[in-house]
């Protein structure tokens, strides 16, 4: 009986300390904030977007409060995340590749929806993953959900690059 009682102690402990050394691991599955960071800075990514960058690059909402003016050279994506979302983070390597994909003519913007709440509100995102696709003349459009790598590429390839103007 002591022997048992000795196992069930050691294998308690061993999977606590297991678990202990998972939930540290995970902060490095965490996306980079600032292109600068990147440590090839000839590699394609995504570039993260601010409340105040988001009007400078793609929509001065507070200037142009009734009308979609799209600030951009390029048509964009704008993949609105959050670090603990699974399907996000299935996303992400998705986004990463659309990037390097259209490089020069479709640009693909990250928006974190827990430190730009106010930006997300704006939209009124209520479910994430949330994609939004702006073409250069017209409205954007908003795909909530994950899709497939090809859905993604027939929405930009429909919708921004061969749109009829």
């Amino acid at each position: 009986m002591k022997k048992l009682s000795l196992i069930s102690v050691l294998l308690i402990s061993l999977s606590l300390i297991s678990c202990n050394n998972i939930q540290g691991n995970q902060t490095n599955d965490k996306p980079v904030v600032d292109n600068k960071e990147t440590s090839n800075p000839d590699v394609v990514t995504p570039e993260y977007l601010t409340y105040e960058t988001f009007k400078e690059k793609v929509w001065d909402f507070e200037k142009n409060p009734q009308e979609w003016v799209y600030e951009g050279d390029v048509p964009c994506v704008i993949d609105f995340y959050a670090d603990w979302c699974k399907p996000c983070k299935m996303v992400a390597p998705i986004m990463d590749d659309l990037a390097i994909k259209y490089e020069g003519r479709v640009k693909i913007y990250k928006v974190d929806t827990d430190k730009e709440k106010k930006l997300a509100g704006v939209f009124g995102i209520r479910s994430i993953p949330s994609v939004l696709f702006s073409p250069m003349e017209g409205r954007p459009s908003m795909q909530k959900g994950a899709l497939p790598k090809a859905e993604y590429i027939k929405i930009i390839e429909e919708q921004l690059i061969n749109k009829k103007q």
